[in-house]
């Protein structure tokens, strides 16, 4: 089946790709309305695709699976080369740069449409892609009424109709997926990913349906026949996952020839694989002798110890989340706009058995980076910003390097802008941050070239990063090479990204340059890949000169 869908793919791509320019914007007819008008179209094509059942339609038929079967996916290639044509025919060369970004961007997100369609395939090589549908549903409060007990019998009685497709779509599974969705299936990480709290976590997704029978059998019996079936299902997966374990043979990564052409034509990457290595190498280099020289500053003082209860936790939060948007607003760093209220955090307060895990060591110890990275001005900031921009592409585009890049970013330039000036330890937790994301970046390569596997990765980014805990860098490990490619990477390489962009535009604009004016333009431009924003900002095309030209997925 793989050997067919390669032969399909090479037919397809011939298809998609044919009569495209090369390295020079596109000359055909269209207007930018028109790439307004397509771009909708496409959000509209795509919108299935992400999971396999939609519960909100209750007349939908087949529980309201998303088909994945053989036909279907013929059905969704073709309907994509059918836009793609359209998308090749637009008079882009005419356009200003703004709008020559926003094509590229758009180009970006068909050509990874297609990189899923052709080469990821998680419906046919990824066991966990089913796995991942069934867990959700089992946090659900109980006692429910109405419409939301409606919802929530739909979703228990999708549950073994899930099963079913897995095991008819599943037709070219890959060894390390099948085990990631095997141990997600039975084992507690004590990770997270959201759960509800529990003292004592339930062991995996078949765990959790069990801590459901629980909780229901009192509140709702009349549900105990749907759960006690869709508990069954999950353990009738986990045996036929071991029963044929043996048989699932195909590699996880998509291969060093694909992973390059993703990078450059769906991530609008100036860089290949190889020297995504050599960055992301001496990235840690540094980080790791700041690090060292930080430890040697520190010495003398008192150790950072974790919060020990969830009242100091909490007062620990509230300190660096005021510190934080004192100093944005006290240093002119970034416009906050009005709506920005209480964003909340990151990771809460917990107790585990095992002790904590590396991000809590880290959290726990002091929220500030964390709360750079993923609420202000990081994540969730940004994704409030991206809330209110009404942009019809721009508002609508998330490139996950520029989003990670951001936020990695952060960590260490508001350091290095003062934002920590009365807190000279967590200058190590920062480093131990941008540490762990330098080390991801060899793993996630090897992974999806097919040079390390899962394991192979846990291990190396263990052995490069203190505190890193066997289920974190698991988890890690699962999340990037199961993701599209170049999630991973993302951290380090878009912080490069951006350090370069501050670069740049500070060199040129000279004494003229304002570190404010700079955040905001880029927070404008929302969020498009980082080599567009640059291009936008700046008026350099060397990073995006290549992007013009389209070339077939790689066999």
């Amino acid at each position: 089946m793989r050997r067919i869908r390669i032969f399909f793919l090479t037919v397809v791509c011939s298809v998609v790709f044919a009569g495209a320019a090369a390295a020079v914007p596109p000359s055909g007819a269209g207007t930018y309305s028109d790439l307004v008008g397509l771009f909708e179209d496409f959000l509209a094509y795509k919108a299935p695709s992400a999971w396999n059942a939609n519960f909100n339609d209750p007349d939908a038929p087949d529980h309201g699976l998303v088909d994945y079967s053989p036909p279907a996916i013929a059905k969704r290639r073709a309907e994509l080369t059918e836009l793609r044509a359209r998308l090749d025919d637009m008079n882009v060369a005419e356009w200003p740069i703004a709008q020559q970004a926003e094509y590229l961007a758009v180009r970006a997100q068909f050509d990874a449409q297609a990189f899923l369609l052709e080469v990821s395939q998680p419906w046919a090589r990824d066991p966990g892609f089913y796995a991942d549908q069934l867990l959700r549903i089992t946090f659900t409060e109980l006692p429910l009424a109405g419409e939301d007990k409606a919802m929530f019998e739909r979703q228990l009685a999708a549950v073994p109709a899930i099963i079913e497709a897995a095991k008819q779509n599943l037709d070219d599974p890959a060894g390390d997926y099948a085990a990631l969705a095997l141990h997600n299936l039975t084992t507690a990480d004590g990770v997270g990913h959201g759960h509800p709290y529990r003292a004592e976590p339930p062991a995996g997704i078949i765990g959790w349906y069990e801590d459901l029978r629980e909780r229901a059998r009192g509140l709702h019996p009349e549900l105990m026949p749907a759960i006690d079936a869709a508990h069954a299902a999950a353990a009738d997966y986990r045996d036929w996952l071991q029963d044929n374990m043996d048989s699932f043979t195909a590699e996880a990564g998509v291969g060093a020839a694909q992973y390059d052409w993703y990078l450059k034509h769906a991530k609008l990457l100036p860089f290949t694989s190889d020297e995504l290595i050599v960055l992301s190498n001496r990235e840690w280099d540094r980080l790791y002798s700041f690090y060292a020289l930080a430890q040697h500053r520190n010495r003398d003082l008192t150790d950072l110890t974790p919060a020990k209860t969830e009242k100091d936790y909490q007062k620990r939060i509230d300190a660096a989340d005021r510190n934080i948007r004192e100093f944005l607003v006290r240093e002119e760093i970034i416009t906050v706009p009005d709506y920005v209220g209480e964003l909340d955090t990151n990771g809460p307060f917990i107790t585990r058995p095992q002790g904590l895990n590396f991000w809590e060591q880290v959290q726990f110890r002091d929220p500030h980076p964390d709360h750079l990275h993923a609420v202000i001005p990081g994540h969730r900031f940004d994704g409030l910003l991206e809330d209110h921009n009404d942009h019809p592409i721009r508002g609508r585009i998330t490139d996950g390097v520029r989003a990670e890049g951001w936020g990695t970013y952060l960590e260490e330039s508001m350091m290095r802008a003062g934002v920590l000036d009365e807190y000279a330890q967590v200058e190590e937790l920062i480093y131990l941050f941008g540490i762990f994301r330098a080390a991801r970046v060899p793993a996630d390569v090897g992974m999806q070239r097919n040079e390390m596997t899962v394991q192979e990765a846990v291990d190396f980014m263990r052995s490069k990063t203190p505190w890193l805990d066997e289920n974190v860098a698991r988890v890690d490990a699962e999340i990037y090479l199961r993701r599209p490619p170049g999630y991973g990477i993302g951290y380090t390489i878009g912080n490069f990204q951006m350090r370069g962009l501050l670069a740049d535009r500070a060199a040129q604009l000279g004494d003229d340059f304002v570190l404010k004016e700079f955040h905001d333009d880029f927070m404008a431009a929302g969020r498009l890949p980082i080599s567009l924003i640059r291009w936008q900002m700046t008026g350099m095309d060397n990073e995006i000169r290549d992007f013009w030209e389209t070339e077939p997925i790689p066999e």
